[in-house]
């Protein structure tokens, strides 16, 4: 066909044909195609489109902007209030649910909420990382050497995943003294001392469960402090020298921590630690003599774990009081 022939005043009337033809489907479909499903140029290329498009993002961010500010100054209120210890416990439980589910059950995860709600409210942000460093420095212990302390019968339950009695157990006068500092016992004078009181019952329990931990992982001799009996590695009371010199290096580390967020003195660091190391002494000497034996069925780990950390809460205080008469 000529080029010409393109131009010929026949060519509307043969399309036509072709739309009618079945034989030419594809032909029909492309003649028939709807072009008003395609955008307007007029709307695309409108100056006032894109003004309200850009006024609608805009209002967005400023939203989000609003949002996240009222949020930090929510965490970042001074005093803490419940508030801000919800809004703050929720984010980082969320953020850190993956470490947080190695080291406790599901009801574990509830029971800390709770205590890091409570923390938070009494000792702000510094309370609370106290806390999770116990935590995390805990629960590393507690894995070394899992499956050495398994296969001798002497790991804790669950892969060392503590459930909610082992948290409010490690945590009971740490929670008294928060109680006590949100509802001002005692005054101004006593502020601190509930603080420090707080600080030294987390040094107590980290220095017991690190030397435990690292007794049963790499003691060479284990013996009883009430008898210096050789006993095997896991006996209830029993030490080894490893274990002891690694709770009581882990004592100084979360004291120092402490002094370091702003939460006790150089001294006060100091009598967390040697708390720490004579309540923990007389936590052996009940496990020893008392734990478990006939008429004391009901001194089971939680039990001696609430005296042990009260023990030195309430030493700290003394020797607060006694040594600097404060």
């Amino acid at each position: 066909m000529a080029l010409s022939s393109l131009s010929s005043p026949r060519l509307p009337s043969l399309l036509l044909h072709y739309q009618k033809e079945p034989n030419f489907p594809f032909l029909t479909s492309n003649l028939q195609t709807p072009f008003n499903q395609f955008p307007k140029l007029s709307t695309i290329n409108n100056p006032k489109h894109h003004q309200k498009m850009s006024r609608t993002s805009s209002s967005l961010i400023k939203v989000q902007a609003s949002v996240v500010d009222r949020v930090i100054e929510l965490v970042q209120s001074s005093p803490p209030t419940w508030q801000s210890a919800l809004l703050s416990n929720l984010i980082i439980f969320t953020l850190g649910s993956p470490l947080l589910v190695t080291g406790l059950s599901i009801s574990g995860i509830g029971a800390a909420f709770l205590l890091g709600n409570l923390t938070w409210r009494a000792f702000g942000s510094s309370g609370f990382l106290l806390v999770a460093m116990y935590f995390v420095i805990g629960t590393a212990a507690t894995k070394v050497k899992m499956a050495q302390k398994e296969a001798q019968g002497v790991a804790e339950k669950r892969k060392g995943r503590r459930g909610p009695g082992s948290v409010i157990g490690s945590s009971a006068a740490g929670c008294v003294c928060a109680f006590l500092s949100i509802n001002g016992v005692g005054g101004e004078a006593f502020t601190r001392l509930w603080e420090l009181a707080f600080v030294a019952s987390f040094c107590t329990k980290l220095s017991d469960t690190v030397s435990s931990e690292i007794g049963k992982a790499y003691g060479k001799t284990t013996y009883l402090v009430t008898t210096f009996k050789v006993v095997p590695r896991g006996t209830e009371g029993a030490v080894s020298a490893e274990g002891t010199f690694a709770g009581f290096l882990a004592s100084v580390l979360l004291a120092s921590f402490g002094f370091l967020t702003g939460q006790i003195s150089i001294p006060g660091a100091a009598i967390c630690v040697i708390a720490a190391q004579i309540a923990n002494f007389g936590e052996s000497l009940i496990g020893a003599s008392l734990q478990e034996k006939e008429g004391f069925r009901w001194l089971n780990n939680d039990v001696v774990n609430v005296i042990n950390i009260s023990l030195g809460s309430i030493l700290a205080v003394l020797m607060q009081k006694i040594i600097f008469q404060s």
